[in-house]
């Protein structure tokens, strides 16, 4: 009661920083790892385990208030214990844990103290009238059902009894199993956070499909395909971490869709530098450059087999795909002369150092440690292009679009988070098109229908998909693991990449 008073005037809109509290997060029981879950999902990270939230926590030197009630409750109290403690080792992170009985451990981080049955903090008759009005909610709450299963009834085999089920239930129960119950529990700690928020079974039932490996047993695709039918997406196909028909191209750490020479493809980075190629259709593999890219974070297709990538230091390099024709002869001479590409990326070069890059089969656009974007069009071979300050700190994602009636549209996203649509020839729009209090980390757009189809990934794990025009809604997807890339195909489906997956989801 007390903390639920703490809680209540620490989360209003004018609190002062210092007094303001940034999670809550109910033990009653939780693991350590449901906990995690539920406070980076209020912390606006992305973060399947404890230690995956403080390694996110500790590079976010913000300050940090978390209060953690009835840790008594839990299902894992020595595992929410040492995570309460390692949070508190962070600086600029404070905890306020509630328990009956504070163990040595707890103790021996020398923590404030406040006893709640000390004479001080009692009041016998206020207690005995909240009591029997705590008593008369039960009653009244008994004849109200929860709409999920209790424990007893939850089938873990079964998709449908799992996907309608407690989620917190469901962690706890997969975590101490041992059985793979059909590929499902692999699946659901892979989801993370995404399948413990309040959602309608069918939601559930795609981000699980989304994450069931090639292992699995057949049928639960079959079935979790037709529990998502009522769902906002389906999964045209999914390659998760240690898939092996067709195999897992390993961690995404950036995506573009190809063109082109490249038509049908989508060129992929993962965190070694190599730049694999594969088929859009069903994630097969169709090549890979031959050597790998040191420090690589970013690659954009262009046109005529060329791959831009983009390395750590902010430096653009192009690579031909081993799949694009070699010219020979007098054309293999003509070749020798710096083509419009390389031309491109040296003048994008002389404005920026990027952090961000994108193509289409005619220009390129780069971002910078400053918030500057700069974009330059094949087609105005003696124009320096354009640059314009467009975010507070750095430019994080990149994404352009030709659209049928010509031009070019820029959308670019930042550390501030904040999502910005700019058309070279004309001043950039006042107002962000989107905007959270979250950093972006993907961006990609492709036109679709005489219009353009924009998917945001937010760092903490939100993928956000919209067609511009009147009567399109938008549409929400988090696949668990931290979104790292993004790519819209020619017809409007969204390829996903994480560290753990790359999935090809239709919107529906």
């Amino acid at each position: 009661m007390f903390l639920a008073w703490l809680v209540e005037h620490a989360t209003e809109p004018d609190t002062e920083a210092v007094r303001r509290v940034h999670a809550l997060v109910p033990l009653t029981g939780h693991s350590a790892r449901t906990a995690a879950w539920q406070l980076a999902e209020q912390l606006q990270v992305s973060a399947r385990t404890p230690g995956e939230l403080l390694s996110v926590l500790a590079r976010d030197r913000r300050r940090t208030v978390i209060v953690l009630p009835d840790l008594h409750e839990s299902a894992e109290p020595a595992g929410i214990e040492e995570l309460a403690c390692s949070l508190v080792a962070l600086a600029h992170v404070r905890v306020i844990v509630e328990i009956r009985n504070p163990s040595a451990r707890l103790l021996a981080e020398e923590p404030a103290v406040m006893d709640l049955a000390a004479p001080q903090w009692t009041d016998s008759d206020r207690y005995a009238a909240w009591a029997a009005a705590e008593l008369s909610a039960g009653h009244d709450n008994s004849s109200h059902p929860d709409h999920h299963l209790a424990p007893a009834e939850v089938d873990l085999d079964d998709p449908a009894s799992v996907c309608d089920a407690d989620p917190v239930t469901i962690t706890t129960a997969y975590e101490s199993a041992t059985d793979s119950h059909g590929g499902l529990r692999a699946a659901w700690l892979r989801s993370g956070a995404s399948v413990t928020r309040p959602q309608v079974p069918s939601s559930r039932a795609v981000v699980l499909w989304s994450a069931l490996g090639d292992d699995a047993d057949p049928r639960m695709e079959n079935e979790l395909c037709a529990l998502a039918r009522e769902a906002d997406w389906r999964v045209r196909w999914k390659r998760v971490r240690g898939d092996i028909s067709p195999p897992w191209p390993g961690p995404v750490r950036s995506l573009s869709a190809g063109c082109g020479a490249l038509g049908g493809t989508a060129v992929v980075l993962d965190h070694q530098g190599v730049v694999r190629l594969i088929s859009d259709n069903d994630g097969r593999p169709a090549g890979r450059l031959q050597h790998p890219v040191p420090g690589a974070v970013a690659v954009a297709a262009a046109s005529q087999g060329t791959v831009v990538v983009l390395d750590h230091y902010g430096r653009l390099t192009l690579h031909k795909s081993p799949t694009a024709s070699q010219p020979s002869g007098i054309a293999g001479l003509l070749e020798a002369a710096p083509s419009p590409w390389e031309s491109l990326a040296e003048k994008a070069a002389r404005h920026v150092r990027g952090t961000a890059l994108a193509c289409t089969s005619t220009s390129l656009a780069a971002g910078s440690t400053e918030g500057e974007v700069h974009a330059l069009t094949a087609n105005g071979a003696e124009s320096e292009g354009a640059s314009r300050i467009l975010h507070e700190g750095a430019v994080t994602a990149l994404t352009v679009a030709e659209p049928a009636e010509g031009g070019l549209l820029v959308y670019s996203a930042g550390q501030d988070g904040r999502v910005r649509l700019w058309d070279p020839d004309r001043e950039p729009l006042d107002s962000p098109i989107a905007e959270r209090d979250c950093e972006v980390t993907a961006l990609a757009a492709a036109p679709l229908d005489g219009e353009v189809a924009l998917a945001i990934g937010w760092a903490d794990g939100l993928v956000e998909y919209s067609v511009t025009g009147a009567g399109h809604r938008v549409r929400y997807f988090r696949p668990g693991p931290p979104v790292r890339a993004l790519s819209v195909l020619p017809g409007g489906d969204v390829l996903i990449g994480t560290e753990e997956s790359l999935i090809r989801l239709v919107p529906c």
